[in-house]
């Protein structure tokens, strides 16, 4: 069973989020300060964070600046800061989902196994919808993989991925990405998608450094190369 860290200092979302997670075959436990936070994933055993952004003894962002600096684990940041900067500033740092609060808790819920299920290993012989060169697309598990590794991708950037996997090789404009992928977020803008191609193509180039799948036209938007095959 997965194991989930909640990181949240108000008593009553906490309780609420530990009780959506529970109804949902989730093993959650809860700290309320960040530094506790880190501690607790040092030790081990943590398969996703659940990370409140205004903590008492420091913000959610710095938390998971030095985390990273260790661990890969999967992060959701949870906030009041709706700002598209805040939501930037997020996911640059590392983190694969952001929600906004007020929220509902079997959102969270949803969100964290979406999550957990990008972040799983892929299986010999697993089932796929769809491969082309280097991808794979479970779109079932909400996955795509890149030359046989599971990427540990965010909500909108598997999106992202998903609507140019979909058609490789064309070019699609920063406002059709923003309508096929960007639907809930209508406050969203051209920046929006150019920082999800920059962490996208992190962690496309963490498995192949010589390789940049996704290209860039000028004035015009993106493609994807889907390489060999």
């Amino acid at each position: 069973m997965p194991k989930i860290l909640l990181v949240e200092d108000e008593a009553a979302i906490a309780d609420t989020l530990l009780y959506a997670l529970g109804r949902e075959g989730l093993d959650a436990c809860h700290v309320a300060l960040g530094r506790a936070a880190l501690d607790a994933i040092a030790t081990g055993g943590i398969d996703l964070v659940l990370l409140d952004v205004g903590l008492p003894d420091m913000d959610g962002f710095s938390v998971c600046r030095e985390l990273r600096r260790t661990s890969q684990v999967p992060v959701i940041f949870l906030t009041a800061r709706s700002e598209e900067v805040d939501r930037i500033v997020g996911l640059e740092i590392g983190g694969d989902d952001y929600v906004c609060k007020p929220f509902s808790p079997r959102e969270v819920a949803t969100r964290v196994k979406a999550v957990l299920r990008r972040a799983r290993p892929m299986p010999e012989g697993a089932a796929t919808d769809g491969s082309t060169g280097d991808f794979v697309h479970d779109a079932a598990g909400l996955r795509i993989s890149y030359r046989g590794v599971w990427l540990d991708l965010t909500r909108y950037e598997y999106g992202l991925l998903a609507a140019l996997l979909a058609r490789p090789g064309a070019v699609s404009s920063r406002a059709t990405l923003m309508d096929r992928v960007w639907t809930d977020a209508l406050e969203s803008g051209d920046r929006t998608v150019d920082t999800h191609v920059k962490t996208v193509r992190a962690k496309l180039a963490a498995i192949a450094p010589d390789a940049d799948p996704i290209r860039t036209h000028r004035g015009l938007g993106y493609s994807l190369d889907t390489g060999r095959g």
